[in-house]
């Protein structure tokens, strides 16, 4: 495996284990925030999902820039 494709598949696993983690809390976090309103609630869904892509189309078109 070539340094390149080692480092992105690292980089890859540790944003999967974040976003992972953050999946897991969040029923708890829209639950609480439900509680003050269920509108912040479903904006913290709407980030959280819109968030897991931004992540990976950023990597994607810095990875692009640098040849990769």
């Amino acid at each position: 495996m070539q340094t390149s494709n080692r480092n992105s598949a690292i980089a890859a696993a540790v944003i999967m284990v974040g976003f992972g983690l953050l999946a897991f809390y969040l029923p708890t976090i829209m639950l609480a925030l439900g509680n003050v309103s269920t509108v912040a609630a479903g904006a913290v869904a709407v980030l959280f999902v819109a968030a897991f892509f931004l992540v990976f189309w950023l990597r994607g078109r810095a990875q692009k820039r640098r040849g990769g």
